[in-house]
């Protein structure tokens, strides 16, 4: 294993010294080989995009799983670019509208969860958002089982803004310990929990699916601000993520209303881009119990 992660870090820090011009044309390749040569989880794509959008025909399914591998494709390299990349590139290829609802927040002396999804490039989303906003800010993160992997993808996700990152599981222990400072805290919340975590059911994507919910019970528990941020592919190598507020006060709100409008605003995103999202993992590998069903609301902003 040693063997092949320094080979993978020394082809690695080749491809992050690349122009991004260049860079497109490994991704183009890379796409080949994912999509026709290898068929990388493709039965698990077309799989979850047919329970999906029932309602398209295959052919439609097909374009829209070929235009996500070619995404998947530009993340990866993308994200392998960051070591070579300086910040000011990152923000310019990153940028937001919304920001201000952020450092308003932040004036009233307000820490703020951002919820968003394996939406564009959701890796870049984090440190371009502390770039851009005036809060200190970190992720939470799940750490890879590979520890030399792990710790590759650590310095990666710390190479603008160092020590930035929170363990996902040890999430609410961390925060308390600044509840005297306005941060702000990027959580990716449509992960899939494991089947002991699957307490909180909903109808997402015309099908029963579980979501942790630990977005809904932080926001609640520390009485954090919560907004939604919406990343959207503009072109090859640009993302726009548009922030909008759920709660100006989860301590004032029910952490599953705070869960269902963020799925009700995912969903939007997802429909509106179907291969803008992460499609090739196994999102829906659990089966409903027991649990309980939580009906969808129409979207709002929670007050």
């Amino acid at each position: 294993m040693a063997v092949t992660y320094y080979l993978f870090r020394s082809i690695a820090w080749l491809v992050s010294r690349l122009p991004f011009p260049i860079l497109y044309l490994k991704s183009d390749a890379l796409y080949l080989l994912l999509y026709f040569i290898f068929g990388y989880r493709k039965k698990v794509v077309l799989t979850n995009l047919h329970r999906a959008f029932p309602g398209l025909d295959e052919k439609e399914r097909r374009r829209i799983a070929r235009r996500y591998y070619r995404n998947l494709c530009d993340i990866i390299l993308e994200n392998i670019k960051v070591e070579g990349m300086r910040r000011s590139q990152l923000a310019q290829r990153v940028t937001f509208s919304g920001v201000e609802i952020i450092d308003d927040f932040h004036s009233q002396g307000r820490a703020v969860l951002l919820a968003l999804g394996h939406c564009g490039n959701w890796e870049w989303a984090g440190p371009a958002l502390c770039h851009h906003a005036r809060p200190r800010g970190f992720a939470a993160v799940k750490h890879l089982s590979d520890p030399r992997f792990n710790r590759y993808m650590e310095y990666l996700r710390g190479r603008f803004f160092p020590g930035r990152t929170i363990p996902f599981k040890m999430t609410l222990r961390y925060l308390m310990g600044m509840k005297d400072e306005a941060y702000m805290v990027v959580l990716a919340a449509d992960q899939t929990p494991t089947r002991q975590e699957s307490r909180f059911w909903t109808t997402f994507l015309n099908q029963e699916t579980p979501f942790f919910e630990g977005s809904g019970k932080l926001a609640h528990g520390l009485g954090l601000a919560v907004c939604y941020v919406d990343i959207q592919r503009v072109r090859r190598g640009y993302y726009h993520g548009t922030i909008s507020t759920i709660t100006p006060n989860g301590k004032a709100s029910d952490p599953g209303d705070i869960l269902l409008e963020y799925v009700n605003r995912l969903e939007k995103s997802i429909q509106e881009a179907p291969d803008n999202w992460l499609w090739s993992h196994r999102r829906w590998k659990h089966q409903r119990g027991e649990e309980t069903l939580h009906p969808r609301k129409p979207q709002r902003d929670i007050v």
